[in-house]
């Protein structure tokens, strides 16, 4: 079985998969983003020029790190820091560069979106996007297979003898599966503290990043694959003080003022909380309704008061 092309011509011009599935992933990411915020009442037409930024500081970080944990290869060979399509991209690079690039760039251009809100709203688009960007980045570049197996699931992968661990694909099947956990969370959860979305995404994918490194792609003595497994643990760690700091503290998620809703501000009311406080509602003890009197039961009265009169 051949490998998964990671090229191909158009006349002269060299077309690499990996580059046009990294397109594809910051493209979904931008249109997720926007798609969110539009659906809650935020201003979107900021995202473009922000998520230009974002992509460049991004894809910087990860090359940076990357050469960073690979530095007597690159030593030996400098010319192949810049062939960034050959693969090499450091996850951890491109959130240590990319999300404080947005972050500062979204406060500038959208003061009515707090940090918490914006880390809630972006946790889910970049877990998704992550999941995306395994199935058509490493999974389409030179080498971008785990550990050599003899397993019926194994696959071939250019510049790699023999048949490999899908990594990308089980990378890919994690994310996801981490998505649909947080998108359940923002769903069910009404009465959450504000930034558990964030703080519990942190949390898992940090776990899995480890399990991920530590089981499919670590090799004895490589110091990126040491540095990935602490890096994981850490954001774990990092994730579940979070969120338990999240719980201790008691933020909830406000509910709307009417003169919010009204004026179609951005904070929206789920069913869940409609429902709950529907609930509250009906519990509560009624109201005494002020005593209207009729035009009937005012002439009724008046004949009444004459007669006593008589």
């Amino acid at each position: 079985m051949k490998p998964i092309p990671v090229q191909f011509h158009l006349g002269p011009l060299v077309v690499h998969t990996y580059g046009i599935g990294l397109a594809i992933t910051f493209w979904f990411a931008y249109r997720y983003f926007e798609r969110r915020l539009e659906q809650r009442g935020y201003p979107w037409a900021w995202v473009t020029g922000m998520f230009v930024w974002v992509i460049v500081a991004a894809i910087i970080g990860a090359r940076v790190m990357h050469v960073l944990a690979n530095l007597p290869f690159y030593t030996a060979d400098p010319a192949q820091i810049v062939q960034v399509w050959h693969g090499g991209l450091s996850s951890f690079g491109g959130l240590i560069a990319g999300i404080p690039t947005g972050f500062i760039i979204a406060r500038k251009r959208c003061p009515d979106l707090s940090l918490t809100a914006l880390a809630d709203l972006v946790a889910p688009v970049l877990i998704a996007a992550w999941g995306v960007g395994r199935l058509l980045g490493p999974q389409l570049m030179v080498a971008g297979g785990g550990h050599p197996t003899h397993q019926w699931f194994g696959m071939y992968y250019a510049d790699q003898a023999g048949k490999r661990l899908p990594v990308p694909i089980f990378q890919a099947m994690i994310s996801f599966g981490i998505f649909f956990t947080v998108i359940m969370i923002e769903r069910r959860m009404a009465n959450r503290p504000a930034g558990f979305v964030a703080s519990s995404t942190v949390g898992m994918w940090g776990l899995g990043r480890f399990f991920e490194e530590h089981l499919w792609l670590a090799y004895p003595g490589h110091l990126g694959a040491v540095l990935v497994q602490l890096a994981g643990l850490g954001l774990f760690a990092v994730g579940i003080g979070w969120s338990v700091w999240l719980f201790t503290h008691r933020e909830r998620h406000p509910l709307p003022s009417p003169e919010t809703v009204l004026a179609g501000g951005p904070n929206i009311v789920t069913d869940d909380q409609a429902e709950e406080h529907l609930g509250m509602l009906s519990s509560a003890s009624p109201r005494p309704l002020p005593n209207i009197v009729t035009d009937d039961q005012a002439g009724e009265s008046g004949q009444q008061s004459s007669m006593q009169d008589e």
